[in-house]
């Protein structure tokens, strides 16, 4: 007992001459930049500097009263209590096992009992910099219990791994905080090898609705391409206030932009772009939720609840998703509301844009000498003149001078309902849009404005087919000016015979099934659809306008330099592919993918000059050969 007690008094002795070492260097290598700070800055920074050498000196001790305790708490248990001494080191020891940072509040504090990165089975993030500045920055220590998730391996169980469709950020640990917001970094560094049996001269997302005809030289002319634009990065930035309150702030990017130097020559510049963007606010007690920002459409099909980066999407490797899944990523505000993380409602006001059909109307017009432009409507049947209908502009500041904007009055609404069960998640939900254009009737020197309603409703589904090792997914969506909400990019609105855009009917949707062989394989295959109807109206000149129409000559279509104006009616695709998880260690993950797509595109009927039905189709095969390291996981 002597020599414990000689121990701990050196052991004190040495902890008190390291805290006032290490007090004093503090002062002297910090002293000329505290120097510039008013007394506040200097006061944080001191109150950082005491509160790491106290968790340091704590660490110590915690260790010292590990060895020690265990010791006296066998001696004690040995001696049936006599020694109260090592119990209470005993006590001491268990304590230090189960214990945290020494201020909670400069970091963030997740729902779950923090994990050590030693039972996460990775390694504790080391600084980069020792001390904390007076902005409240610090690398999160060695020496101290990672808060936050721990490090886990790629889920593939799920039916939608966020590891392959988003970036998994929310399962990785801090990296580092900032005041009480702590900073999550998710991404992975991707190479894809795209081989098309028609060339689209496009880049890792496929232009569904643009395989071309025979007619076009494009046609049967294969296309190689090896791309890494989809390469991604993410920051999650996390804070809880108080208990029930938790903020988020989101932000996502890649490379699939293409300033007007971009080129694949020499050098492949392809600049970066803002995927996500956004905030969140969650109010748990009262179960509101909040969200600002660009983000996946409310209309995305959703795999839990209606809470952002928890999207139901396909894991394809393609940037364009598939055809038949219903989605937009746009700017928006969301309010939500759940019962229990059980039974959800959400409300989304998101950035509208529309698709317009022209094709019919061949000619412009330029009504008084007007520097203005539109198409030229030709009368119907039993009017007579020509209106003249203008709908889009060219972008202005801060946006691409070399893309049409439609003229919006309103934004998009979304209003959908979800419930999830011990057998699946259901949601259903309503579409509302508006489409706006203005039109010089004949005989008339000035506009009139029209505003026509469009959107439709939908529904989606996840759930597992008696198996956690098969799922099924699909989503539906049906109305009128819905053909924006789907990768084939079909036509929301035409013209009528007044110049209004009228809403064209159209139908999106999917099924898949995802499989799970083993931890560290996912197998999926997916069908979708895309269809079109008709909205077209006969003019006076005996001809059909509009969308749809059934008068067109499209000989051409089969003819090689022929010509050929058909419009799309439907697009049916079929996916299969996979993923595999091939390699983990503390320096991150490896995966490869490979995934095949057919599509079979069909045009409305036409003729071919001589009075014959003319109905052209073409299809299209892509091939693409994934590899993904995720240095984060």
């Amino acid at each position: 007992m002597n020599t414990a007690a000689s121990e701990n008094l050196v052991s004190k002795t040495k902890l008190e001459t390291k805290l006032l070492v290490g007090t004093l260097l503090f002062c002297l290598f910090n002293k000329p930049a505290l120097a510039l700070a008013d007394d506040a800055q200097e006061l944080a920074a001191i109150k950082a500097q005491m509160r790491q050498l106290a968790a340091q000196v704590e660490a110590i001790e915690q260790r010292q009263a590990k060895r020690q305790g265990l010791k006296k708490t066998q001696t004690a248990l040995a001696g049936k209590g006599r020694h109260n001494t090592g119990l209470a080191g005993g006590k001491t020891a268990t304590a230090a096992l189960g214990s945290g940072p020494a201020d909670p509040a400069i970091r963030f504090s997740p729902d779950t009992p923090p994990a050590s990165v030693a039972q996460a089975g990775g390694l504790p993030l080391r600084s980069h910099g020792s001390g904390t500045n007076p902005f409240g920055f610090e690398w999160l220590p060695a020496s101290q219990e990672v808060v936050g998730h721990p490090r886990s391996a790629m889920d593939l169980a799920s039916s939608s791994p966020s590891s392959i469709t988003q970036t998994s950020v929310d399962h990785l640990p801090p990296v580092f905080t900032i005041g009480g917001i702590s900073v999550k970094l998710g991404g992975f560094v991707e190479l894809s090898n795209i081989a098309r049996d028609s060339n689209m001269t496009a880049g890792p997302a496929t232009a569904w609705g643009n395989f071309p005809y025979a007619n076009n030289p494009n046609h049967g002319l294969s296309e190689e391409r090896i791309s890494a634009q989809l390469s991604r990065m993410s920051v999650l930035m996390e804070a809880n206030p108080r208990k029930d309150i938790r903020l988020q702030a989101y932000i996502e990017t890649d490379f699939g932009g293409a300033a007007g130097t971009s080129n694949s020559v020499q050098i492949s510049g392809y600049t970066p772009r803002m995927r996500q963007g956004y905030f969140t606010f969650t109010q748990k007690d009262w179960g509101f939720h909040l969200l600002m920002g660009q983000a996946w459409s409310l209309v995305t099909n959703y795999s839990k609840g209606l809470l952002p980066r928890q999207e139901q999407l396909p894991a394809v490797t393609d940037n364009n998703q598939i055809p038949g899944i219903a989605f937009t990523r746009v700017p928006q505000i969301r309010i939500g509301k759940d019962w229990h993380e059980k039974y959800w409602l959400g409300l989304s006001i998101e950035d509208p844009q529309g698709t317009v059909d022209a094709s019919t109307f061949s000619k412009s017009c330029s009504p008084n000498g007007s520097s203005f432009s539109g198409s030229s409507v030709p009368a119907g049947y039993g009017q007579s003149g020509t209106s003249c209908a203008y709908y889009q502009n060219s972008g202005g500041v801060l946006l691409n001078s070399g893309t049409h904007y439609t003229d919006n009055p309103a934004p998009d609404i979304v209003l959908k309902a979800a419930a999830d069960t011990s057998f699946g998640h259901y949601e259903v939900f309503g579409l509302g849009r508006w489409f706006r254009s203005l039109s010089v009737m004949p005989g008339e020197s000035t506009t009139r404005k029209h505003t026509h309603f469009g959107g439709g409703v939908g529904a989606g589904l996840t759930t597992p087919l008696g198996t956690k090792k098969l799922q099924l997914a699909g989503n539906i969506l049906a109305g009128e000016g819905v053909g924006r909400y789907g990768p084939s990019l079909l036509p929301d609105t035409t013209l009528n015979s007044r110049g209004q855009l009228t809403p064209v009917p159209e139908i999106i949707g999917s099924l898949g099934l995802i499989g799970h062989p083993s931890k560290s394989v996912l197998l999926y295959t997916y069908g979708g659809v895309e269809t079109a109807g008709r909205k077209s109206y006969m003019g006076n000149d005996g001809r059909q306008y509009g969308y749809g129409v059934s008068d067109l000559n499209l000989s051409g279509c089969s003819i090689e330099f022929g010509s050929c104006n058909a419009q799309t009616h439907t697009l049916a695709s079929l996916t299969a592919g996979g993923w595999w998880h091939f390699m983990e260690g503390h320096y991150g993950s490896m995966m490869a993918g490979l995934q095949y797509t057919y599509i079979r595109k069909f045009a409305f009927k036409g003729n071919d000059g001589f009075g014959n039905s003319v109905s052209p189709t073409t299809f299209g095969n892509t091939v693409y050969v994934t590899f993904r390291y995720f240095p984060f996981q």
